[in-house]
């Protein structure tokens, strides 16, 4: 017999409900569909015209916590290099976004030093803000990933795996005391950055969290860089140009970077994996981490 969660049925009937959740919001913001609907991993996006004929977007997602903290973000950062919330519903977090140029992403630049200032001025503006009530901390997601650090070690067959696992756990374990404040994006990467007319590029899709800017890195370091032939020297310069532009403390921003590698090591073990992803190997080793 097969179990479906709790979770898993609401889902679907949040899906099943969504033609009649896209009729609800336009007739609630007098909106016209201007454009066939587009959907992501967790989210369906409609092209819609305002009142007066102004461009926007309605963002629908079923609510969940990370659904508020990023009307939270959103609310707070109020368009300041990133795409701007126009109207918003907390209840069934609903929202109305300025329209942005989905066609071209900052992945479409070839030059990776512009795209990389530009994503780092982007990522400069973001950071300059204190992190609101409402959005998770830094503090409990680091403390969360120390704990559940062993389990992981214990299911990775190669001691060289583990060894590196150790390393940025050892490292989350002499940061995770000053976490910071600032507001993160969290997940700023080439393809979450859009062309726009307000201003040149701006930032979409945020996962808002409170800490230090040097756990928001990882994003950018590991955009589009399958087919460089060395993965670790593009790392090193992004990350060189990144500290620069955000006046991070490099050791610090280096270490909290080793926490991403982490995280993401441990949702793969998590996950089934009994081996650390290369991908995640490389990212250490430009941080500096022993080889495996």
């Amino acid at each position: 017999m097969v179990v479906v969660s709790g979770e898993r049925i609401a889902e679907r009937e949040w899906l099943a409900g969504l033609p009649d959740h896209v009729a609800l919001w336009c007739e609630r913001w007098s909106l016209e569909p201007d454009g066939p609907p587009r959907s992501g991993e967790a989210a369906l996006v409609l092209p819609v015209l305002r009142p007066g004929g102004g461009p926007a977007v309605l963002r629908l997602q079923m609510p969940k916590a990370e659904t508020r903290a990023a009307l939270v973000g959103l609310r707070v950062w109020d368009g300041e290099g990133i795409v701007r919330l126009l109207d918003s519903d907390p209840v069934t977090c609903a929202m109305l976004l300025e329209r942005l140029d989905d066609s071209r992403t900052l992945a479409d630049v070839e030059d990776d030093d512009e795209a990389m200032t530009v994503l780092a001025g982007l990522l400069r503006r973001l950071t300059s803000v204190t992190a609101p009530t409402g959005v998770p901390h830094l503090r409990e997601i680091a403390a969360d990933m120390l704990a559940r650090t062993p389990e992981a070690l214990a299911s990775l067959a190669d001691p060289a795996d583990r060894e590196l696992l150790s390393s940025c756990a050892a490292v989350v374990g002499e940061l995770v005391g000053e976490p910071g404040d600032r507001l993160l994006h969290w997940d700023l990467h080439y393809g979450n950055v859009l062309a726009a007319q307000r201003e040149p590029w701006l930032a979409i899709d945020p996962e808002p969290l409170a800490g230090d800017p040097g756990f928001d890195l990882w994003p950018a370091l590991d955009s589009a860089w399958d087919v460089t032939v060395d993965p670790v020297r593009l790392v090193r310069r992004r990350f060189d140009l990144l500290t620069e532009a955000l006046e991070l403390d490099r050791e610090r921003a280096a270490g909290w970077t080793l926490g991403r590698v982490l995280q993401n090591c441990l949702w793969d073990v998590e996950d089934g994996a009994t081996a650390l992803d290369p991908r995640q190997v490389t990212m250490a080793q430009a941080m500096g981490a022993p080889e495996a």
